[in-house]
């Protein structure tokens, strides 16, 4: 009978795993839900959210420096297939905040205001934006009363000898194009944009139209504010990397009342 019961028990010891077998099989878990976890954040990142953070002055007081964004990639996504209507698209609205890939060189991406949409004709008269003809209502609007903007009480330029310098070559070179009997017209698949700190902005006024296909998305709610200014702040310190290195501010610097604001 002993003999019986040792032979159970060594029987019984060789079908239960081994301590380094469960090791492996909790390490192997471990990595593939990490997996799964990046390639759910891949996904988010690419296809539905991404965060940005604002580097300048320029859509003050809707969004100042240091707002940590969270930008919805997904709403804007519509490209016309049958089954888009089951899905939450939206066409781009006069009126909305977006964030798009600057139009020259190799620099990231802009937030601005949606002004004037496709076939739309601008005019701006004394810090006044008129959309074909009629006033737009503009309470987010900022002006500053000593700036000396050329752009901001007269737009388009009627001459070249009216010009501001800060104006990117390709766009005096072709702005002329899109004029017609005083009015900037907006060519089709495209868009006007400006910031909402009208006089201190650098905008569609500029540097010209935002293409559709450069849109990448609409921020959607403020997740993270902390005081900064333009020269401590940029882009690439935007995200999860910037919010840790903020921690080392708090309480003095983070703008608690601008945590998750929605943004209009």
């Amino acid at each position: 009978m002993t003999v019986d019961v040792q032979r159970e028990n060594i029987a019984d010891r060789a079908k239960q795993p081994s301590s380094d077998s469960a090791a492996q099989g909790s390490f192997r878990e471990y990595i593939e839900s990490l997996l799964v976890t990046i390639l759910i954040v891949l996904f988010g990142t690419t296809f539905i959210v991404q965060t940005f953070k604002i580097p300048s002055p320029s859509m003050e007081r809707t969004l100042l420096v240091g707002d940590y964004l969270l930008v919805n990639k997904f709403i804007f996504g519509g490209h016309g297939a049958w089954y888009e209507h089951l899905l939450p698209y939206r066409e781009i609205r006069r009126g909305d905040v977006i964030v798009f890939k600057f139009p020259y060189d190799d620099h990231q991406h802009y937030v601005k205001r949606v002004i004037g949409m496709p076939g739309d004709r601008i005019r701006i008269a004394d810090q006044k934006v008129y959309v074909n003809g009629a006033m737009l209502n503009e309470p987010y609007a900022v002006h500053d009363p000593v700036s000396d903007d050329p752009f901001g009480d007269d737009f388009p330029p009627i001459t070249r000898e009216t010009y501001d310098p800060m104006v990117r070559p390709e766009w005096a070179a072709d702005i002329y194009n899109h004029i017609v009997q005083g009015e900037l017209v907006v060519p089709p698949n495209d868009y006007f944009a400006m910031g909402d700190n009208r006089d201190h902005s650098w905008d569609s006024r500029y540097w010209g139209f935002v293409r559709r296909d450069a849109i990448m998305g609409r921020p959607v709610v403020i997740y993270w504010s902390v005081k900064a200014s333009a020269d401590d702040s940029s882009e690439s310190a935007g995200g999860i990397t910037g919010f840790f290195q903020t921690l080392a501010h708090l309480p003095s610097h983070a703008r608690w009342g601008r945590m998750l604001r929605e943004v209009h």
